[in-house]
């Protein structure tokens, strides 16, 4: 993966080196469109509706908070361009407006927002969301990235390249974390903000006398996913090794659920239809401690989701939180169970098994990555315990733009 520093000065050159402007021509096409041809016969083509509505003067644009002025109450849908030209001297495009009002638009400016399918793939890959690698279990040593945790906090370059490899494969390890039950907040509040759910802003993993939840037993923890019960659901899991169990057991278990819902589409397209469209009922009752704070999170949604442009964007799969109240028609049920039992035969087929240490922090992508436990067993003198945090991706990626774009306008 290319460092921080190259992909931003690779995208940086890309949007703002300025090609010779010389012989730079501008024509306004059908009153819908303003095209700009360039000296080397490229075009640059932008609908005219958009110029007006996005129009950088200061009557309609408000640079400090970079936001519109105007056109709150409707859109400039029947405001037509009189008249367009190119200001060779100032490197803008000029229009003229039928209204009387006229608007400016940096070269620059405008090239960064072209409308070109390669423009603008290129501005969702390295702007608002790096694609995910996916990677079954011959390809986890290859994709496994390890980062000092000193140098996450203290280095922003090192805390990108962390939070990239979260953001493509899914999942890291931090090494050499101090033996303090805060780290995880550090690392939270180095990306941003930490998630408060109803098992608190940090919580922990280790066996409890009348556990509220299956995590807190010394039983095998299946693959699954936190929160599937949440509509927002936690971003990533940061996961602090404090005392690790010395039996054999208490090893970390992980699979890629991206790849297995892609594994499904390719090789099983009936059952994956399944999985993405029959909704289940995810489930959480109880408290955490506090008989005073009763929780009955409870949330209705696919196995496999997709985002807006079809990718996968969240895996929902946890056994001990799935409804016994399936609120589908009688004739799905069926069909469905054979389309889980694949997936989790496919999930278990794919699933590595490593041992963090006293120090390790394992973070994973809460989203898209299925995780779980073998059995341990606990003694007087050693007890497996863990310290966790979430964060939003939201969070995640707005950290990654600033650190990567700081001058990016909007």
């Amino acid at each position: 993966m290319l460092s921080c520093k190259h992909m931003i000065g690779q995208l940086l050159g890309r949007q703002l080196k300025r090609h010779a402007s010389h012989g730079i021509t501008a024509r306004l096409l059908e009153q819908r469109y303003v095209e700009l041809t360039q000296p080397d016969g490229r075009q640059l083509k932008y609908p005219s509706i958009w110029l007006r509505d996005n129009c950088q003067c200061s009557e309609c644009f408000h640079a400090a908070t970079r936001a519109r002025k105007s056109h709150w109450e409707r859109g400039p849908l029947h405001v037509q361009a009189e008249r367009v030209s190119y200001d060779e001297e100032r490197q803008q495009l000029i229009i003229n407006w039928q209204d009387a009002h006229n608007s400016s638009y940096d070269l620059d400016w405008l090239q960064q927002r072209d409308f070109s399918a390669e423009a603008r793939q290129r501005y969702l890959d390295e702007v608002y969301k790096q694609p995910a690698q996916l990677w079954g279990k011959p390809q986890f040593g290859a994709v496994t990235r390890e980062f000092a945790y000193q140098d996450v906090l203290q280095k922003d370059a090192v805390l990108c390249a962390w939070l990239e490899a979260l953001a493509v494969h899914g999942f890291a390890l931090l090494r050499e974390a101090p033996h303090d039950t805060q780290v995880v907040r550090h690392l939270a509040e180095r990306i941003g903000y930490i998630k408060h759910t109803t098992y608190g802003d940090v919580f922990e993993v280790k066996s409890k006398p009348n556990a509220g939840n299956y995590a807190y037993l010394m039983t095998p923890l299946p693959l699954h996913t936190d929160m599937p019960y949440y509509e927002y659901k936690a971003g990533i899991n940061i996961l602090h090794t404090l005392v690790q169990s010395e039996s054999p057991g208490g090893a970390n278990t992980m699979t890629d659920g991206f790849y297995i819902a892609d594994k499904m589409r390719r090789e099983h397209p009936e059952y994956y239809e399944l999985l993405r469209t029959i909704p289940v009922n995810w489930y959480d009752i109880g408290h955490d401690g506090d008989a005073g704070k009763p929780f009955h999170s409870l949330w209705r949604g696919p196995v496999i989701c997709l985002d807006i442009d079809g990718h996968f964007a969240r895996i929902n799969q946890n056994t001990t939180k799935r409804d016994s109240r399936f609120t589908v028609p009688l004739e799905q049920a069926l069909a469905w169970y054979e389309a889980y039992d694949k997936f989790l035969q496919l999930a278990q087929a794919e699933a590595v098994e490593f041992k963090t240490r006293p120090g390790d922090v394992f973070v994973f992508n809460n989203l898209r990555m299925l995780h779980g436990r073998t059995a341990y067993e606990d003694s007087a003198q050693n007890k497996r315990h863990l310290i966790g945090a979430y964060v939003d991706w939201d969070i995640i990626y707005s950290k990654i733009r600033t650190l990567k774009f700081p001058n990016l306008k909007c």
